[in-house]
């Protein structure tokens, strides 16, 4: 109750019945997993639509053998030592080849095999 209810009542208030209010929580209890039910599938209608606002938005660029890439600068330096006014970007590679889906093997325009693979998101195609 709030303070303002003492001195002018309330629909509620005006009435409230203890017979009334114990009969009210019977059922609110037994439609507890009604409403649980209601909102598992208000959340999941939520994360439906917010999943194809995302997909609409995001097309991913095929990557392939043989293509060239730009690799994110700041992933390559951990160590964060480069600078603001560093390039981004640096490149560009050759896919040397795929090991799963969104893995990369690099290598140099020389041939030289960059150590670690790389991920698809940290990575931009090369247009000559």
């Amino acid at each position: 109750m709030i303070p303002v209810e003492i001195g002018v009542q309330s629909p509620r208030v005006m009435h409230f019945t203890e017979e009334n209010n114990e009969e009210g929580l019977r059922c609110l209890l037994d439609l507890v997993e009604e409403l649980r039910d209601k909102a598992v599938i208000k959340v999941v209608a939520y994360q439906q639509r917010v999943s194809r606002y995302y997909n609409k938005t995001v097309s991913p660029i095929p990557l392939r053998q043989g293509d060239l890439v730009l690799r994110n600068s700041a992933i390559g330096d951990p160590t964060g030592t480069r600078g603001k006014l560093a390039p981004s970007w640096e490149g560009p590679y050759k896919i040397k080849r795929v090991l799963r889906p969104g893995t990369f093997k690099l290598e140099t325009l020389g041939g030289k095999e960059i150590s670690r693979s790389w991920n698809a998101e940290h990575l931009r195609k090369y247009y000559q």
